[in-house]
């Protein structure tokens, strides 16, 4: 495992937009400030929490995954990463990573040792898989659409559709569970692991399903008429979507407030810090950081 030298911190000024939002926002901390924790990358992607709160995201295109630790400093976790997109840990503590470049699903231990879980279904390659969620038994869902990487070195897709599975917890059984989406995308689901949510990002929509105890999803009900690329949620039960910033909903579906973020992209989030109330906002080129007044869902 390679370490690199501590990246700088780079700060960011409040942007008005956001200040006119944080007056009565439900969400954000008085005051809060969105905070440019650095741009020294190429695409961001991906941010998980370890149990001590620090932040593992990718830099995709430089095949990294970076550490932003809870003392404010960044690292370089691993490189090469395998082109590694979403991310998120088990309860043991090893990194569960989609790896873009051969389109498999990683396990990569603390010291960095990587297991390769999968690497087809069927015997047939995979999309893709783009990003995860582990549900408190320690099983696992994961969306696998097909986004052509000039990276790849393969034939065309092998699968008859763009799908989610789920991969039992001893890591031996492999379903797929929808075969009704257009280009799953982000995934998360509730502390509870009773509800699973599924972004469509190919239909501009976003699904609520019940999860059942062998992994199968049912009651598949509209969440809302929004795509979203990386996805989160909080205590109350709140769920984040981003693309153009992020967007927050109560359990319902209800729009609560937008975070504006000032990238062409937002593509991921999180929550992070010792007290899981900042939200940690993967965009383009940049990782940012804000303060909430609500608290990420901890293992």
């Amino acid at each position: 495992m390679k370490h690199l030298k501590h990246l700088p911190l780079i700060l960011l000024a409040t942007l008005p937009a956001a200040c006119s939002l944080q007056a009565d926002s439900p969400i954000l901390a008085k005051d809060a400030t969105l905070v440019k924790v650095s741009d020294a990358f190429s695409f961001t992607e991906g941010p998980a929490v370890d149990a001590k709160g620090n932040v593992f995201f990718t830099d995709q295109p430089n095949d990294r995954i970076v550490k932003w630790n809870i003392d404010g400093t960044l690292s370089t976790f691993m490189k090469p990463a395998g082109r590694s997109n979403g991310m998120y840990f088990d309860r043991q503590g090893n990194l569960i990573a989609c790896a873009d470049e051969k389109n498999e699903l990683w396990s990569i231990s603390p010291d960095g040792k990587v297991t390769v879980l999968l690497k087809d279904y069927q015997g047939k390659l995979l999309n893709g898989p783009n990003d995860v969620w582990i549900r408190p038994d320690n099983a696992l869902y994961f969306t696998d659409p097909l986004y052509k990487r000039p990276y790849w070195n393969r034939g065309p897709s092998e699968q008859n559709g763009e799908h989610v599975y789920f991969l039992t917890a001893d890591r031996k059984t492999l379903t797929r569970v929808t075969d009704d989406l257009k280009q799953p995308n982000g995934i998360i689901g509730t502390p509870n692991g009773k509800t699973l949510y599924v972004s469509d990002i190919g239909a501009g929509k976003t699904y609520s399903y019940t999860v059942n105890k062998d992994g199968q999803l049912s009651d598949k009900k509209l969440f809302c008429e929004q795509g979203s690329d990386g996805m989160t949620i909080d205590q109350r039960g709140n769920v984040y979507l981003t693309a153009r910033g992020v967007t927050v909903y109560d359990r319902q579906g209800k729009k609560l407030e937008n975070i504006p973020v000032p990238e062409p992209w937002t593509a991921n989030v999180c929550f992070g810090g010792k007290d899981r109330k900042t939200l940690f906002i993967t965009a383009s080129k940049s990782l940012y950081r804000i303060q909430t007044t609500v608290k990420g869902h901890t293992k």
